[in-house]
């Protein structure tokens, strides 16, 4: 097992993952375990010895469907100490497809399907949830996203995590114009034993095609505001968002299974 420090290139910042790379095959409930043992946003399991290579994500309480900056770390390791499987590009099989991932400069990006949320009505409970009532409520393939106007009011917000686990989603997205980036964001996800998640890639596949269409470009630059902090390339190609981001190992091991 490694673990990596995602979408950041300084250690103790980013978004922390355990990559378990599988040498025989695990158990679900197994795999969960040690998710829950790891207590991380999420723990990837990386089956090597199938083609393409798949991988499969759990947070310490349920697997999910995507996860970005456990594919990231994932990819980190693969290249770093699996060379020969990598190459300069490598295909993962996920439960959201084949996701691809490619090297650049001292970075790796990150190549997903495109998630573009669908305004929805501005239910009371999210007023209630966040303290203010949203510019706009809108909701992707897994989370809502609620807009607000300023950066500041991001960075202040402080969720009643109580009421957030009765929304019926993976969970909740605030996003906001940044004051030096194009848009900055948090990620609540209580429900999956993650109140806030330090850096959430998958997220990021809902918010660019959103921003992009707001500013009108397809470039972006992104920082999630969470207390560790993590800072995200990502760029708009018709169904895909390729984000990209740099990451930092910070201890391999080996698990005991008795």
């Amino acid at each position: 097992m490694y673990q990596v420090d995602a979408f950041t290139d300084k250690l103790f910042s980013g978004n922390p993952a355990a990559v378990v790379i599988l040498e025989l095959p695990l158990t679900d409930d197994v795999m969960q375990s040690i998710a829950a043992e790891n207590n991380l946003s999420e723990t990837a399991f990386v089956n090597i010895h199938e083609n393409p290579v798949s991988i499969r994500w759990f947070t310490p309480s349920i697997e999910v469907d995507l996860c970005g900056h456990a594919t990231l770390a994932s990819a980190r390791v693969l290249f770093e100490y699996y060379p020969d499987l990598a190459g300069e590009e490598i295909n993962l099989d996920s439960k959201s497809g084949n996701l691809k991932i490619t090297k650049f400069d001292r970075g790796l990006c990150l190549n997903f399907p495109a998630d573009y949320p669908a305004e929805v009505e501005s239910e009371s409970l999210f007023s209630k949830i966040l303290g203010i009532k949203p510019l706009k409520l809108l909701r992707g393939k897994d989370d809502y996203l609620a807009i607000f106007k300023s950066q500041k009011q991001i960075e202040e917000m402080q969720p009643k995590f109580s009421l957030l686990k009765k929304v019926d989603a993976r969970g909740l997205v605030i996003s906001a114009p940044g004051d030096e980036v194009d848009f900055v964001s948090r990620c609540f996800y209580p429900e999956a034993g993650i109140e806030e998640d330090p850096v959430t890639g998958s997220a990021h596949s809902m918010l660019t095609p959103y921003w992009a269409t707001q500013f009108n470009k397809n470039e972006l630059y992104a920082h999630q505001l969470s207390k560790r902090g993590g800072k995200l390339n990502c760029r708009l190609a018709n169904e895909r968002v390729l984000i990209s981001g740099n990451s930092v190992i910070y201890f391999e091991g080996t698990i005991s299974i008795v």
